[in-house]
């Protein structure tokens, strides 16, 4: 990605001193395996949280302070994400500006193993996610490592892609849709709740691709290779890949973010079309295996 030129958001807040590096027992395996189950009862991000919050005592003891080089790394990702934060703002702005809607930016919050959040305890070993009580998206920048390492999803444009996913939550609290996946999960049974929240997250993932349409259109941020990195990265979060890990085998009726072909395909259409309409957007809410 070109980046040289996009300005720093100054809504990033950096909580990185508030604890040691908290590692889950297992490595990456335990981490899928605990997410996995929590996503595999229909689970939302408050339950993560409070899942992973409830198996703190299984994870292992802090480990040592950083290291000088590793400082200087994360110092520098701290330096992509304010610009690629300020980018989802500009971006956004004029989107809603152009629907006649007023944009509200995000926090993004950067942290160190656990912190607190409205919607309770966040841990590292959940991944980046967004918090709709506080709208604030949180981000332990060791993810990346394992973005990079365990999920075979390198690249600098597969890291703007997972921050893209969760400013396009905020974008979807903002509008309303949000809410409709809530009262889903408190008032259908669980398979049809679940199939909401798959909505949802394809939904987010097509607001990442148009954000990276007119992203590109605003700032010429993209270089060759950078969109496979995007569609790389979507593809190794499926439900089905992470239920495969997890489990060895795969339960539709238990998708909450849907296949990695469904990820990788809205993706791509949002970067191909770069459409925020409301038409286009409420055709999310017709039943996720029509989509």
């Amino acid at each position: 990605m070109k980046l040289g030129d996009v300005g720093r958001s100054g809504n990033v807040e950096d909580r990185r001193s508030g604890g040691g590096k908290m590692a889950a027992g297992g490595g990456l395996l335990g981490v899928i395996l605990m997410i996995a189950f929590v996503l595999m009862r229909g689970g939302g991000v408050k339950e993560v949280v409070q899942v992973v919050a409830q198996n703190a005592g299984n994870l292992k003891a802090p480990q040592a302070n950083l290291s000088p080089e590793e400082q200087v790394r994360q110092d520098e990702q701290l330096v992509f994400l304010e610009k690629i934060l300020k980018l989802t703002e500009d971006v956004w702005t004029e989107q809603f500006a152009e629907e006649g809607e007023r944009y509200q930016p995000p926090r993004l919050v950067v942290f160190r193993g656990s912190t607190q959040t409205a919607c309770g305890v966040g841990q590292d070993a959940m991944g980046p996610f967004y918090c709709p009580a506080d709208s604030q998206a949180y981000i332990d920048l060791s993810f990346y490592d394992q973005l990079d390492r365990d999920l075979k999803a390198p690249g600098d444009f597969a890291q703007a892609y997972v921050v893209a996913h969760e400013i396009g939550h905020h974008v979807q609290n903002l509008l309303g849709y949000s809410d409709i996946a809530h009262q889903a999960r408190q008032t259908q049974p669980e398979e049809i709740a679940n199939e909401y929240s798959v909505r949802l997250e394809l939904q987010a993932d097509y607001l990442s691709g148009v954000w990276a349409h007119h992203a590109h259109q605003q700032s010429n941020i993209l270089e060759p290779g950078d969109v496979e990195e995007g569609l790389r990265a979507a593809n190794q979060i499926g439900d089905d890949l992470l239920q495969k890990r997890a489990s060895g085998r795969i339960v539709p009726e238990n998708f909450t973010h849907g296949t990695s072909e469904q990820r990788v395909r809205w993706l791509r259409q949002g970067l191909k079309t770069g459409d925020f309409s409301r038409k286009t957007l409420d055709a999310f809410e017709m039943p996720y295996d029509r989509l």
